[in-house]
């Protein structure tokens, strides 16, 4: 494997600079065209593109008297469709350029929505909403009450397995494909994973399962960064039709079962591996062999003449697990997203004729910036630090620490369970680990941190980014439960920043804590514009701070909605409520004496947190249960994030809806106190919001 496993690395680094030519794909007539926006005024968005052949697509039932030629332009009126919706609403649109063909050819060999089209992590399923009777809402995508941006079984009868999370296709796959088997339904069930996805290990815990159970599962490698082994044009395409054809099969099978029946083991093992060299020698399928898959590929994933004849024939295949490697390019066709680095993976609102994209100007800087910036001032100064990140260089401000210490920078894919034992084995060596992760990714990695880490209590610092709720990505990508998983473990120091000045503060207090595992936690989205300093400094551990003095109601925030709670005591000032704020900063272990002082000195208590139920107000009502701090008369109310799943929306109207807004705090405390009732409350009195 190692000797492999080297070869294969060789290859990719070669076919990757044959993708910068673009050479082996864009020959031949029916390749998809290059999509060339044009305008008669130099700043002004085209209208919709013409579409007539895709207009007439209603379902995907439409796409099956379609002749090939026909489908190629279908994919090129798909492509540009995706494009002007994209342009509209922001979202990920590399990925989905990348599988238009394929997408195409899947809704025209197999029989949707009895056959069941699985695309993994769901980046890559635009075309394929739009094929599916949701053209309509395209326009609709990410948006408060519109389109998911993955895929959603509540949304479409062909969307059998809700996504947004990698890696869990082949499972979910492997799962229809038995439960269909056990209910003598015959149908086919095919997986899309990326070569990124592919690369966690539940995926390969999926293959060797499905393998081992001669399973009749069809697994797609759309492979659009890192070849597994390079196309080799036509004679490729020519082999991949043949060895997934049933004449090659039915020869195979055959010489198989002679061989069983008849030939000595001795002879049967060197038949087996003579069969597989020279198919894999061809075709570079060892790895996929050896899981029991048959391998298929790899194959031009943008060329209907490749991907036509291989999906039939991989359909009409009768047994066991089939494999097809699919070569594609992400963003293909337009050009702004082929020359940009990232292939437009993830974009807001852009011009379609020039890609440029539209961004709000800043007013503070990002959570993310502040974290990176202050990660590399500590690491600047202590040669211990070494930061971890699963996939997400970009997005978690790594990219900007590996500039600095590409040495001291590990990416581990995505693979969020290694890189926690992998920081824990950094971290028995002396070295002070930073695993980056966001918060609802490392969710897959629990039992690592308590089995690994925790239990250990190995001195692992765990950034948490993309705490509370993200915005356009909905609730598969919200951080909403990591107080609660973290918070129960013994051991484990939890922080969470008020601001951006706190999350700095934060950083150097992760960096100086050796005592065992510490996390903090900081949102999506800019800081609210505090004055940053120089250098963090260490805080002390388990005390928080008051920002306001009161008499009457506390206000204890954990996280980010401290600048909403300054804001609503303001309001509830105006109305005669004395407001104590206070910065809880901790969440484990908890401030007691800051606890007992607000419990003794005010008649409502309310906690604010940006997570679930179980968390910060769960730690602090059974910490004051048990100090006897609510046995006379103090009103306790915690807010948390209510027990549902809130949809797609902006964050301010996700928490408006959360009642963890300005008005949803006020809203609490009046009723607490009896405001409302005692006719106290003047909707109309300035620095309200109504509620």
């Amino acid at each position: 494997m190692p000797s492999d496993h080297c070869a294969v690395r060789k290859s990719c680094r070669l076919f990757r600079l044959d993708r910068a030519t673009n050479k082996s794909w864009n020959a031949g007539p029916i390749q998809s065209r290059r999509i060339e926006f044009q305008s008669h005024k130099a700043n002004q968005v085209s209208d919709k593109p013409a579409t007539p052949l895709l207009d007439t697509i209603a379902a995907p039932t439409d796409l099956k008297g379609l002749k090939r030629e026909q489908l190629v332009d279908l994919a090129n009126e798909l492509r540009a469709e995706v494009i002007d919706a994209v342009s509209v609403t922001g979202g990920h649109l590399g990925a989905g350029l990348g599988v238009v063909e394929l997408t195409v050819a899947l809704h025209h060999v197999f029989d949707t929505p009895n056959d069941r089209i699985i695309f993994d992590v769901g980046h890559q399923a635009y075309p394929h909403k739009v094929l599916t009777g949701r053209r309509d809402r395209i326009r609709t995508l990410r948006q408060k009450d519109g389109l998911s941006g993955f895929t959603k079984r509540g949304e479409s009868e062909y969307d059998p397995f809700g996504a947004g999370h990698s890696s869990t296709s082949i499972s979910a796959g492997l799962g229809m494909a038995v439960g269909s088997e056990l209910k003598g339904e015959k149908r086919n069930v095919i997986a899309v994973i990326g070569d990124g996805a592919i690369s966690a290990g539940m995926a390969y815990e999926a293959m060797n399962n499905a393998g081992a159970m001669d399973a009749r599962l069809i697994v797609i490698l759309n492979d659009n960064d890192m070849s597994i082994a390079p196309p080799t044009g036509a004679m490729s395409a020519y082999l991949a039709k043949l060895v997934s054809g049933p004449a090659y099969r039915g020869l195979r099978d055959a010489a198989k079962q002679f061989v069983d029946s008849v030939m000595p083991p001795f002879i049967k093992d060197k038949a087996r591996k003579t069969e597989e060299y020279a198919r894999g020698w061809w075709t570079g399928g060892t790895l996929f062999e050896e899981l029991g898959f048959y391998y298929v590929g790899p194959i031009d994933g943008h060329n209907l003449d490749h991907l036509l004849p291989v999906l039939r024939n991989v359909r009409d295949a009768e047994t066991g697990p089939i494999l097809v490697h699919v070569v594609t390019q992400k963003g293909k066709g337009y050009a702004p997203a082929e020359e940009s680095a990232d292939k437009y993976h993830g974009v807001s609102k852009f011009n379609v004729i020039t890609g440029a994209q539209a961004k709000a100007p800043s007013n503070a800087p990002s959570y993310t910036s502040v974290f990176a910036d202050s990660l590399i001032a500590e690491a600047q100064k202590d040669e211990a630090i070494v930061a971890i990140t699963a996939a997400m260089p970009g997005g978690t401000g790594l990219d900007k620490f590996s500039k600095q210490f590409p040495e001291r920078s590990f990416d581990v894919g995505i693979a969020e369970q290694h890189a926690v034992t992998f920081a824990a084995g950094l971290a028995t060596e002396g070295l002070k680990p930073f695993c980056t992760i966001y918060s609802t990714f490392l969710q897959r990695a629990y039992d690592q941190i308590i089995h690994d880490v925790a239990i250990q209590k190995l001195p692992v610092r765990f950034p948490i980014d993309r705490a509370g709720y993200v915005g356009a990505d909905g609730p598969t990508h919200a951080g909403s439960f990591d107080i609660a998983y973290l918070a129960t473990l013994p051991s484990m120091v939890v922080m969470a920043a008020g601001d951006e000045a706190e999350l700095r503060h934060m950083v150097a207090t992760a960096a100086a804590y050796d005592e065992g595992p510490i996390a903090f936690r900081y949102p999506r989205g800019e800081g609210v514009g505090v004055e940053l300093p120089e250098t963090g400094t260490p805080l002390t551990i388990g005390k928080g701070r008051i920002l306001r003095e009161g008499t009457t109601i506390a206000l204890l925030s954990l996280g980010t909605r401290l600048a909403e709670c300054m804001a609503a005591a303001e309001t509830l000032g105006a109305h005669g409520f004395s407001t104590t704020v206070a910065d809880a900063r901790f969440a484990k272990p908890l401030d007691e004496d800051l606890l007992a002082r607000l419990a003794r000195e005010h008649a409502v208590l309310i906690t604010v947190e940006e997570g679930a139920i179980g968390g910060f107000g769960s730690h602090v009502a059974t910490r004051m249960a048990q100090l006897g701090l609510l046995d006379n008369g103090l009103k306790f109310r915690p807010l948390v994030m209510p027990d549902r799943y809130i949809e797609q929306a902006g964050q301010g109207d996700m928490y408006a809806q959360a009642g963890l807004d300005r008005s949803g705090i006020v809203a609490t405390a009046l009723a607490a106190i009896g405001a409302k009732e005692a006719g106290l409350l003047d909707l109309k009195a300035p620095g309200t919001t109504g509620f």
